[in-house]
């Protein structure tokens, strides 16, 4: 457990005697004090740039994929080449990115202060999980050194256990240790939230970030291991020749594909269940309501965990299990949408006649709507049997994944980076900025995908090197559409880094929001609050009233902010 014993100001506290307590960036310097820490809060921050490079790295090889692709033929790299980009562009965006993006990172920092606890239940595991991230992202890099990987993401057999590259040894080696931080992590969410709720928070009264990442935890725990064991399979079988799955040796590889698929639909869920959580929060402070729906929307997330479940075989409508196992996944498959449909009616619902601002994480709560809303529905059209096997292998599918996970969690991602960001470090970003940031993203992300829908409705397979004549306009409009989307990012970096040394101090509470952690200062104390909070409701804005003074919200019967 932490060392922690007491908040500043009690009895037992520093502060009690004189003593000023910091805030948690100052709190104690130095590099070991950070690679050591126990704070939630500086882990946090250590698994944000850590993620943040990991998305540098992915985001620089699928500029380099747009860019071969421009022309039909050879542009700037061989076929070999192009086949290790995609494959490491897809492993790094989604196991070392888009999967601790957001629990990792944001929750990490966020989940403790929401409780209004001093930090998460195990702090020596929530550290022990970023060195095992850590160590997973260094193998995944490794393979790129010693040949790099050219199985796609999802490492099929029988290819991923005959080709001679390597590299496969050590991308899938990272994966599985990756995977035992995603545990540890999730373990850690659940016991937090579990014992270390204060009084007055009951499980309704929860913030619905906080049940977005209880869900995902769940995921993270029953799911995982499947990965894991699946992997090392993999690799024994490479190493020692044992036949598991490849055929050859009498192995199956459609049962790669079963356990493979039974880890990596849930874990499509623990991408966007976190999404979710965050996008129910913007919804509601920068629409000025109650969230509406409450109870549902928790419930649905609960619900989306388990269905996840339930429809791993909709990936292999095309490898030969029965009709009747089609048509069953195939109705589950529509039926695991029903939730995620009543998260989408209740923030509509919630913004109907609300105060709505839009400032930057908004924006981005808005295109989350439309871009997931739109992935979503092209996912009935591939949970169709009439349809999928038609579209299956195809830019359809390309388009229908990057609408989903791009334009759901990364968009989430951008929203709660932007949120969360004064609380982070104590600085206000420049705001026109950022809306035109996301303006920016929004356009070239539209520009870059939807072309592929089109493609893949055509016949374009996906993974090709070379395609037809025909196809050269859509390729050329969607590696111009990232471009586009690429000075987006770039402009985000740009004001970022601007504001945490030149920009506004911000203010306890700048969105006025009603969740504990805004009532802390920016950025927090060590001890993350100052004496223990009274959590009550986390959508009731009605105490709150905007000072002009300091740029923030403050409270209407104690209006001195807090720090």
């Amino acid at each position: 457990m932490s060392d922690i014993v007491a908040y500043p100001g009690t009895a037992a506290s520093p502060q009690a005697e004189g003593h000023t307590e910091d805030n948690y960036l100052t709190h104690s310097r130095g590099i070991m004090s950070w690679l050591i820490t126990l704070d939630h809060k500086r882990i946090g921050v250590m698994y944000l740039i850590s993620i943040l490079a990991a998305f540098f790295l992915g985001g620089m090889m699928a500029l380099l994929i747009r860019t071969e692709l421009l022309t039909p033929g050879d542009t700037i790299v061989d076929a070999d080449t192009y086949n290790k980009l995609f494959t490491l562009h897809g492993a790094v965006m989604i196991f070392l990115f888009i999967i601790p993006g957001i629990p990792a990172a944001m929750g990490n920092f966020v989940l403790p202060i929401m409780l209004g606890a001093k930090d998460v239940a195990f702090p020596r595991l929530n550290l022990t999980s970023y060195y095992l991230y850590v160590i997973g992202a260094v193998l995944a890099v490794v393979s790129i050194v010693v040949g790099g990987v050219d199985t796609g993401w999802t490492f099929y057999t029988p290819y991923s256990t005959t080709t001679m590259y390597w590299g496969v040894y050590w991308l899938t080696f990272g994966a599985f240790i990756l995977g035992f931080s995603s545990i540890f992590t999730g373990l850690n969410f659940i016991v937090t939230i579990h014992k270390l709720r204060p009084p007055g928070m009951d499980w309704f009264k929860m913030p619905l970030f906080l049940w977005g990442l209880y869900g995902t935890s769940v995921i993270q725990i029953l799911a995982t291991p499947v990965l894991g064991i699946t992997l090392l399979l993999l690799i024994v079988e490479r190493a020692l020749g044992i036949g598991i799955f490849d055929p050859s040796l009498g192995g199956d590889p459609v049962l790669y594909q079963h356990f493979f698929w039974f880890y990596s639909h849930p874990a499509v869920y623990i991408m966007i269940l976190p999404a979710m959580g965050v996008i129910s929060e913007l919804v509601s402070v920068f629409s000025r309501k109650h969230i509406f729906g409450y109870t549902f929307i928790a419930y649905s997330s609960i619900a989306i965990a388990l269905l996840s479940f339930l429809v791993w075989g909709h990936h292999m409508f095309t490898s030969g299990q029965s009709g009747l196992a089609n048509m069953i996944f195939s109705l589950l498959t529509f039926s695991v949408s029903i939730p995620s449909a009543i998260k989408v009616f209740n923030w509509l619902a919630t913004m109907y006649k609300g105060s709505i601002h839009l400032d930057t994480p908004m924006l981005y709560a808005l295109s989350f709507i439309f871009l997931f809303g739109l992935g979503g529905l092209t996912g009935l059209f591939l949970g169709a049997l009439a349809t999928s096997v038609h579209l299956h292998d195809t830019y359809f599918i390309v388009a229908h994944f990057h609408y989903v996970m791009f334009g759901g969690t990364v968009i989430a991602f951008l929203g709660a980076l932007h949120y969360w960001w004064p609380k982070i470090t104590g600085r206000m970003y420049n705001e026109p900025l950022g809306r035109l940031s996301a303006l920016i993203i929004f356009v070239g992300f539209n520009m870059t995908f939807f072309p592929q829908f089109v493609m893949g409705s055509k016949g374009m397979p996906r993974r090709y090197y070379h395609y037809a004549d025909e196809f050269t306009f859509y390729h050329v409009f969607s590696s111009i559409g990232s471009y586009i989307m690429a000075i987006g990012f770039f402009l985000i970096a740009g004001y970022l880094l601007h504001s945490m040394f030149r920009g506004r101090k911000a203010p306890a509470n700048p969105w006025g929001a009603a969740t504990l952690e805004w009532k802390c200062s920016s950025p927090p104390p060590h001890h993350n609050f100052d004496e223990p909070p009274q959590a009550g409701d986390p959508y009731d804005f009605s105490d709150l009233v905007y000072d002009s003074a300091i740029g923030g919200y403050v409270s209407k019967q104690n209006p001195q902010p807090a720090g």
